[in-house]
């Protein structure tokens, strides 16, 4: 090897340890940064999936106390439920219960008290909440809590609401919107038809069954 490639090979040595000399520390800091979060992470999921074993119990808990009839208990259970997948759920089901015993008041705070990030349940828990408010005499606040959801319940809701508050234009356009979204074979066809009729529509012809 010649004497100008053992220098090049030094030079080259000396500015990799100048290098490490320099960055050595953060480079350390990065490595052991990477592992703490890597641990981090596997510890977040881990807690979850406790968590998420814990919020299940509490639910089954609550589900037995609502058997049980005793509705002011499961109220005070419905608080350990919050922030879980599992608060809207009980929410229905605290509300329903609530109905079942002549409670519509309690039940309408229940369901507005609880939110939830999956779409199709609070879409869900909107429906319920409009039918009792509409049931209190309460349609315009009915109208608010379904917003803008245009799915077929939704649409006969919004349709019921403007009945009540003699909307009959409007209740006539939300049945027919309605009715253009529900398959023929539909059991709720017939009474959204007898809907639309009572507002001074006319069902359109049947469409044919989607197989």
């Amino acid at each position: 090897m010649a004497i100008d490639d053992l220098l090049d090979e030094h030079e080259q040595s000396e500015r990799v340890l100048t290098w490490l000399r320099r960055n050595g520390a953060g480079l350390i800091g990065g490595v052991v940064l990477g592992l703490a979060l890597i641990g981090g992470w596997q510890w977040w999921q881990g807690y979850r999936v406790s968590e998420g074993q814990k919020a299940g119990e509490r639910y089954q808990t609550a589900l037995k106390t609502l058997q049980s009839k005793d509705l002011k208990k499961a109220q005070a259970e419905q608080g350990t439920l919050k922030d879980t997948a599992y608060g809207a759920l009980f929410a229905l089901d605290l509300a329903k219960a609530q109905v079942d015993a002549n409670q519509r008041d309690a039940a309408i705070a229940t369901l507005r008290g609880v939110t939830t990030e999956d779409a199709g349940l609070q879409n869900i828990l909107n429906q319920r909440l409009a039918r009792l408010l509409i049931d209190a005499g309460k349609a315009q606040d009915a109208l608010q809590a379904l917003g803008s959801a245009d799915d077929v319940v939704s649409l006969e809701v919004r349709g019921d609401a403007q009945v009540a508050l003699g909307k009959r234009d409007d209740a006539r356009k939300s049945y027919s919107d309605a009715l253009t979204k529900l398959d023929v074979a539909a059991p709720q066809r017939g009474l959204l038809e007898l809907k639309l009729t009572d507002v001074g529509g006319k069902p359109a012809d049947k469409p044919e069954a989607r197989s």
